[in-house]
């Protein structure tokens, strides 16, 4: 409270129930507050007269103000009627047909009588219909056992020819599969058991089969070749690379090298090769001769050292190309094995390019060919071994899983 509030005096009080009260104003004059009069509560029946009030039996109201009158007679007990059960109409099974047909007809039905006969075992039995089921079903029992009746909108088509033959577009024959399927899937079987061994590592950390080459690139890997140098890319469109040598063990399984980091042409690879494309050729090709501007390191393989190995310049980059050619081995793309890599011959027509080399890469892409640093160029040499008849893989990953 203010301190002017606790100056104010009032009159005294008495609290009631922790309220303060308020003090009565004395009543104007003399008059008392004004109250109803009393009245006499009235009554619709006298006392004594009055009884409880009980609904009729029957459902009516007596009328208002009229005396109750019961019914003398009590309503009869409610029976609820007996529980209906409905019973379904019996499922109608047609009885068998016995048709007698010749043995030379019975032989000649078609396959896709057994295709048919399958789908009648597995209909479900219908309701009768005025008779219609019966005469449907004797006519599919009599007809499936005669042997010309077939089923889908092939039987419009013309006949289907033999199954390694062509045929007219849209009609298959599903009962029977074609030989060419079940080739392929043999095939399939044989590519996965390949792929499976590939897995299978052992201690000295050999495998079965490359990893990454599938069935059509390990089967123009030639018998007599001991060393593969393969070389992929992770798409097709991409210029770079990684280049692992694998050498083959006594036993026929592959130990893998280091992997290199390289570069391969501008605009990736392909399977056509041509003059100008800036694509290095996918395929498997023969390493048989080696050359540079530096020094013989110590190849097995025929080396030339010429100075003509040189070239000068900046790449599609900016990357400097000197000294690129100071270590090479010739991919016997379009080319003549046994000769100097500088040998300008084209087997196959200038068109489809050539000078396609292993050579030392210059951080950047190349016009087809394959790079990897200058030091594993060297250490590439001198481990090819023409007794080896080594072989180069190249491509992207997913032609060479193919």
């Amino acid at each position: 409270m203010s301190g002017s509030h606790r100056a104010t005096a009032y009159p005294p009080y008495e609290p009631s129930y922790g309220v303060p009260q308020q003090p009565q104003e004395p009543p104007y004059g003399s008059c008392e507050p004004y109250r109803e009069p009393y009245q006499e509560p009235v009554h619709e029946a006298p006392y004594g007269h009055y009884q409880p009030y009980q609904q009729p039996a029957d459902g009516y109201f007596d009328a208002y103000d009229e005396p109750f009158q019961p019914h003398a007679q009590a309503p009869e007990a409610f029976e609820a009627p007996e529980p209906l059960y409905y019973e379904p109409e019996p499922l109608y099974e047609p009885e068998p047909v016995l048709v007698s047909v010749p043995a030379p007809q019975a032989a000649a039905a078609p396959a896709t009588g057994a295709r048919t006969a399958a789908r009648g075992r597995r209909r479900k039995a219908k309701k009768k219909r005025h008779g219609k089921a019966v005469m449907a079903g004797t006519a599919l029992l009599v007809a499936a056992a005669a042997g010309w009746y077939t089923v889908g909108q092939d039987t419009a088509k013309p006949g289907v020819t033999t199954a390694d033959g062509p045929g007219p577009e849209g009609v298959s024959t599903p009962d029977r599969p074609a030989p060419a399927a079940a080739a392929q899937a043999a095939a399939d079987r044989q590519n996965q058991a390949a792929v499976a061994g590939r897995s299978e590592t052992r201690d000295d950390g050999s495998v079965a089969a490359i990893p990454g080459l599938g069935a059509s690139f390990t089967a123009r890997i030639p018998a007599q070749t001991n060393q593969v140098v393969v070389a992929t890319g992770q798409g097709k469109d991409t210029d770079k690379n990684s280049v692992t040598l694998w050498t083959r063990t006594p036993e026929g399984r592959w130990l893998a090298g280091e992997t290199w980091q390289g570069h391969n042409g501008k605009n990736g690879w392909t399977t056509s090769h041509n003059e100008g494309d800036l694509r290095s050729p996918i395929g498997v090709f023969s390493l048989t001769d080696a050359g540079g501007r530096n020094a013989d390191p110590g190849s097995k393989l025929p080396y030339d050292k010429d100075p003509s190995f040189v070239v000068s310049g900046t790449g599609f980059f900016g990357d400097q190309l000197a000294g690129s050619f100071d270590y090479v081995v010739a991919i016997n793309y379009n080319r003549v094995p046994g000769s100097s890599p500088l040998d300008p011959r084209r087997p196959d027509g200038k068109s489809k390019g050539g000078g396609i080399w292993l050579h030392v890469d210059h951080d950047g892409p190349t016009h087809g060919c394959v790079s990897i640093p200058e030091d594993k160029m060297a250490q590439l040499i001198r481990t090819l071994d023409p007794a080896a008849h080594p072989v180069i893989v190249m491509g992207d990953a997913t032609s060479l899983a193919t």
